[in-house]
């Protein structure tokens, strides 16, 4: 359909009026309207590149947000994570910018009276290095069409949004985070929204920024409802990240400084932090780039801050979140052949004493090394943190969930960002097929869906709150949950691919 079919399918382009000016945005079906690629916050470029957000330059006329604005900078995947994870590169240096889906009547006058829905606020994941709001996968049109307003954001990654310096802000990522919550609250209700009612919901790295955004002072009141979906906050030690731009800086020749960075290009810059991530890895240690605690933006330890906020919480995990971290690349066959060497390792890796591998070897008969070791590190790094945040005696509810089904790429399983087409009802969207295959099942996804809908909108998702050890609300497996589906060894050898 071309552009001016569309137009007279689905009427006239919607305009909102923003505090910086008139954005012109797109109707879709069902009366949905679509702004894309609006400006929050200025150009992170020039001495700009590593200080905190500065506010959009206002203009004059109507502002086309017809496409996704561009991208952060960022370096792309390897090629075993590329055929499974899309991530879109859209050059230009606005990359501070955010998405509306949203289905009430937008008009430019902004006399009218909003409709008052709930919003919700999607942080997307990638490590702190890579993702945007871009992927297809999180087109909001499910939202809208059930009477969300949602909104979705990029923020600077890597070096440029984590890197720490002694003459630059902390968490400059978070703080772009904090302005597009700003923004929210400023502007949402010319789209329909209520700035009274949001909610903020991420996965993997977009939950640690949730997680980072309930300990924050400065995002105070800027939310009210949060969905963390596997990833739980944390606050890395200032000397492991520190190191990452003490790395790069030694491959630039440069000082270890914000003010020599931002003299250094910018491919030049990306090419440098390509280098130090293929020596880093999450899963075993050493230097990375994330978050850390400081007086200015994160003064208290994030878990310990989410603990004691009074902000209804809904997360949860999927059942094997290291398929996705192992199978790609080869991870799984390597411990398996390690055999009782590789246990031991993930043991004293996971934190975990021996009466805890024989129990789960009890709960688990027939899983390899590989599943093992796999399972005890997603226990350390993402269900033994959110147990613990869920039972922490909150005053407010924290309901927890666990996604069971199982991908139909071969050797996925149930593997991390696996719920992300389901949450987003967007499995007919082609990228999502090449996590979960071609075969996914839609039911599974209208209910996951209406569950963070109804939590938007009531602050329940339609079952229990956590009661202290579980089990938690199982989508896709049997009741109740918190097992862990054995794959065949034949399985865990198999390379997955992108699905046409």
């Amino acid at each position: 359909m071309t552009e001016a079919a569309g137009e007279a399918e689905y009427g006239a382009r919607p305009r909102a009026r923003t505090e910086y000016g008139v954005v012109e945005g797109r109707s879709g079906p069902g009366g949905i309207a679509v702004f894309r690629g609006i400006p929050y916050a200025a150009p992170p470029v020039g001495t700009r590149r590593f200080a905190a957000p500065a506010p959009p330059e206002a203009w004059d006329g109507v502002r086309d947000a017809g496409a996704y604005g561009p991208t952060a900078p960022k370096v792309p995947y390897s090629e075993a994570f590329a055929a499974l994870l899309p991530d879109p590169e859209i050059p230009g240096d606005d990359c501070l910018n955010l998405n509306v889906w949203t289905p009430a009547p937008v008009t430019v006058t902004g006399e009218e009276p909003g409709a008052g829905l709930p919003v919700m606020v999607w942080i997307h994941g990638g490590a702190l290095t890579r993702g945007s709001s871009a992927v297809s996968v999180y087109d909001g049109s499910a939202f809208a069409r059930d009477g969300i307003v949602l909104v979705s954001l990029n923020y600077r990654l890597g070096v440029l949004g984590y890197g720490l310096f002694p003459d630059a802000p902390a968490n400059r990522g978070l703080l772009d985070q904090i302005a597009a919550l700003t923004w929210v609250r400023r502007n949402i209700a010319s789209f329909g929204g209520d700035p009274a009612r949001v909610t903020v919901f991420g996965e993997s790295a977009g939950a640690i920024s949730v997680g980072a955004l309930l300990a924050s002072p400065r995002a105070a009141g800027l939310f009210h409802r949060a969905v963390l979906q596997s990833g739980a906050p944390e606050a890395l030690a200032r000397d492991r990240v520190r190191a990452m731009a003490r790395r790069m800086a030694g491959l630039l020749k440069v000082p270890a400084t914000a003010e020599a960075f931002t003299a250094v290009a910018l491919p030049d810059l990306l090419a440098a932090q390509a280098a130090v991530l293929r020596r880093s890895s999450p899963l075993i240690g050493g230097p990375a780039f994330g978050l850390v605690t400081d007086p200015d933006t994160l003064p208290l330890d994030p878990l310990e801050a989410a603990a004691a906020s009074e902000v209804p919480l809904l997360m949860g995990w999927t059942a094997e979140e290291y398929r996705l971290w192992l199978a790609p690349t080869g991870g799984m066959r390597l411990l398996d052949r390690l055999g009782p060497l590789s246990v031991t390792l993930g043991r004293i890796r996971g934190g975990k004493d021996q009466a805890a591998v024989r129990a789960l070897r009890e709960e688990r008969p027939g899983a390899g090394p590989a599943d093992l070791v796999g399972h005890l590190l997603a226990d350390r790094l993402l269900r033994d943190p959110l147990r613990r945040l869920a039972g922490a005696g909150r005053a407010a509810p924290s309901f927890v969930y666990e996604f069971a089904w199982s991908s139909g790429v071969p050797g996925l399983g149930s593997c991390h960002a696996l719920e992300l087409g389901f949450v987003f009802d967007t499995l007919t969207v082609s990228e999502t097929t090449w996590l979960a295959g071609p075969d996914a099942p839609g039911e599974l996804a209208r209910e996951m869906h209406a569950a963070w809908v109804r939590f938007a909108v009531e602050g329940d998702p339609g079952w229990a709150a956590w009661n202290g050890d579980g089990p938690p609300k199982v989508f896709g497996g049997p009741e109740p949950g918190g097992a862990l589906r054995v794959v065949a060894p034949s399985d865990t050898a198999a390379t997955p691919r992108v699905l046409p």
